[in-house]
């Protein structure tokens, strides 16, 4: 890729989160964006079709970023405990970032864009589950379950919510698997 294109992109980029981290992505605009990022509105379009498909983009690398680093994603049936560890440690890389990006009226996005991720990984390695709604609903069930419970008792401290969450996790996933086995 170009160089000057890469730069660019990376002041576009550090403007918004800049910008982000103390506005709603419905107040910001892109007048002040490219004010902030020092470009024309020209270049910005060049690069986004408007602020909603910038930070869709941002929004789906950071999920792309936790994802890539699961060992097995696709592993979540045999070892939910492990697997789940593996996400909360992804979760906790981005911390601060996902605070900025799924802030406010996107906070459901970044648990939304991950069960597609999974489902597609799990679904890939497992195809006869696609249409199986027992298999569906633990997913979405273990996933939303463990994401809210994370971050609604950070109170507690990240380690101990984590390390209770990573048991549960894995004791609902086999009591589940079970159920739907017999």
């Amino acid at each position: 890729m170009d160089i000057r294109i890469e730069k660019t992109r990376q002041s576009i980029i550090n403007a918004f989160i800049e910008l982000r981290s103390h506005k709603e992505l419905e107040r910001i605009t892109i007048k002040e964006l490219c004010e902030k990022a020092q470009i024309n509105k020209s270049t910005f379009y060049a690069h986004y079709q408007d602020i909603y498909h910038l930070s869709d983009t941002l929004e789906t690398e950071v999920v792309i970023s936790i994802m890539e680093n699961l060992s097995h994603p696709e592993k979540v049936l045999e070892n939910t405990a492990e697997f789940s560890h593996e996400l909360f440690m992804g979760f906790l890389a981005k911390d601060s970032l996902i605070g900025i990006l799924f802030s406010g009226s996107r906070s459901k996005c970044l648990v939304q864009k991950i069960e597609l991720a999974l489902k597609e990984l799990v679904f890939g390695a497992y195809p006869k589950y696609r249409e199986n709604p027992d298999i569906n609903i633990m997913l979405t069930y273990i996933l939303y379950g463990c994401y809210y419970a994370f971050y609604e008792n950070r109170k507690y401290g990240d380690i101990p919510v984590f390390s209770s969450i990573t048991r549960l996790t894995g004791a609902t996933a086999e009591a589940a698997l079970n159920m739907i086995k017999h």
